[in-house]
């Protein structure tokens, strides 16, 4: 099993402080996360029903019907190696880990984002993040466009994980699902604050919908994910009000590093992610402080999500000031 952000327990036996007095900018999660409305009991005893709606309120949101729920995006990113075919598989590095795991059977190769188009003609099947998780590089659509005419027209698959786009939806491919041999990733896990749903849709054109909907089963989204979900993908009030609130976090939290770190930050609304050559002490320092962030070894970086009040960015703020003796 591979490590990821959130493992909040663990840091706070291993260093001894109390779970209530971290904070955790490990994950990229909204800290402002979707109101959910009380469940109706229903949703609770019955078998989830695929016409209640979820499948409509996201053909509204993402702007397409061509879609499946699932169980969270991580189910997908599982799964679609066993579906599609082609042994030459490129992915970002770095990237999110959940891709070149699932991929580890085929030839794959890694790349740096700016030598992907160089690596499209050797390619059958491209798996990429935009945005980038963790470095937030983003792809424009009229390039993404061009690679996936380029590998489909050899048969080949572009792959996009948008876990991150929803604070710039203009940017997403959604609109263009459907095409054969393009695979879109969504989830309610970041934008949302959802994470613990378990919710993410799979946009893609039917033959392979139907070939990921017999692999996966029934019922692979439960009954009180798919309310939640459908609540959220329908209030395009939060929506908005987020999506403004979101951009000016991401703002302020990049102001903030660059104010106490060496590398300029660079990243989402939803987290910043520093180069620093000393970023495994700065990681055990600031964790000494109950202050969790994400740490990565190649390149030495860390990830930084946003704080939930003004006392924790306070805290951040103090606890940058207080590391930049630290070696850079």
């Amino acid at each position: 099993m591979l490590e990821h952000g959130g493992r909040l327990r663990a840091a706070a036996r291993h260093y001894g402080i109390a779970l209530a007095d971290w904070i955790d900018l490990s994950t990229g999660i909204n800290p402002f996360a979707y109101p959910v409305p009380p469940l109706p009991l229903q949703a609770w005893q019955r078998l989830p029903e695929d016409d209640d709606g979820l499948v409509d309120a996201a053909a509204t949101y993402y702007g397409t019907r061509e879609l499946i729920p699932v169980a969270g995006s991580q189910a997908a990113i599982q799964a679609l190696p066993t579906l599609i075919p082609g042994e030459r598989v490129t992915v970002l590095d770095p990237t999110y880990a959940e891709h070149p795991q699932a991929w580890r059977a085929r030839r794959l190769r890694r790349c740096a984002a700016h030598t992907v188009d160089a690596a499209i003609d050797d390619t059958d099947v491209l798996v990429l993040a935009n945005p980038n998780n963790p470095t937030g590089e983003r792809f424009a659509l009229p390039r993404l466009l061009d690679w996936h005419a380029r590998l489909a027209t050899r048969g080949g698959w572009l792959i996009v994980d948008e876990a991150f786009i929803d604070v710039d939806p203009a940017e997403s491919l959604a609109p263009f699902a459907g095409r054969p041999h393009l695979v879109v990733l969504r989830s309610l896990g970041k934008f949302f604050g959802l994470a613990g749903a378990r919710v993410g849709f799979v946009l893609a054109d039917a033959a392979l919908r139907q070939r990921l909907t017999e692999h996966l089963g029934p019922w692979t989204v439960s009954g009180p994910a798919r309310y939640a979900a459908r609540a959220a993908l329908a209030d395009t009030h939060w929506q908005q009000a987020t999506r403004q609130a979101l951009t000016a976090a991401g703002k302020r939290l990049a102001a903030l590093l660059r104010q106490h770190l060496p590398a300029p930050p660079q990243g989402t609304a939803l987290f910043q992610w520093v180069v620093h050559p000393q970023a495994a002490i700065w990681h055990q320092a600031l964790a000494r402080r109950a202050i969790l962030v994400r740490r990565f070894d190649t390149p030495p970086a860390l990830r930084f999500g946003l704080p939930a009040d003004e006392a924790q960015w306070r805290r951040l703020d103090l606890a940058l000031h207080a590391l930049e003796d630290l070696p850079t």
